[in-house]
């Protein structure tokens, strides 16, 4: 039982670190989380987004989470259940606002619920295929988001 509660806190903070990642542009991080083969399937409101391997993946994730962009994508309430030794499962909650600064504001605040499928290859932990739908999504242009910090600006300019 231990190893497989040790196995269930792996996958915590391979998400944790995937959410941190994306709000952070941390692309090397975020490449880092998925298997080679991994695949990805996005159903939101306003997009669908689905990608077959990780480089596929971590180049539009590239793309999106630049300096024109502020988000948090938080994950809660996790459902973990460890298949055998080297398969999971994990159903998540996302909490999440984006604010595209190069789209006239365009801001999106929302909620949706993952379903991932992880791999353990060398020892490690790995997303192998995550998908969500929205619970609910908004979408609107903010026309004075107040911005008093902007990390991924800063991390551009440096």
């Amino acid at each position: 039982m231990t190893l497989r509660l040790e196995d269930i806190e792996l996958i915590r903070q391979l998400k944790y670190r995937y959410s941190r990642g994306i709000d952070t542009g941390d692309m090397e991080t975020v490449a880092s989380l998925f298997a080679e083969d991994a695949t990805i399937d996005y159903r939101g409101g306003s997009y669908h987004v689905q990608l077959q391997g990780r480089d596929a993946i971590v180049d539009i994730l590239r793309g999106m989470f630049g300096p024109h962009f502020v988000g948090s994508h938080t994950m809660h309430m996790p459902e973990i259940e460890v298949l055998d030794d080297e398969n999971a499962t994990g159903v998540w909650t996302l909490l999440d606002y984006a604010l595209n600064l190069a789209e006239g504001n365009k801001t999106t605040v929302g909620s949706a619920i993952y379903r991932d499928r992880y791999v353990k290859r060398d020892g490690r932990w790995l997303i192998a295929h995550s998908e969500y739908d929205r619970v609910y999504e908004r979408v609107y242009h903010d026309p004075a988001p107040g911005l008093t910090a902007h990390f991924l600006a800063t991390k551009a300019a440096s």
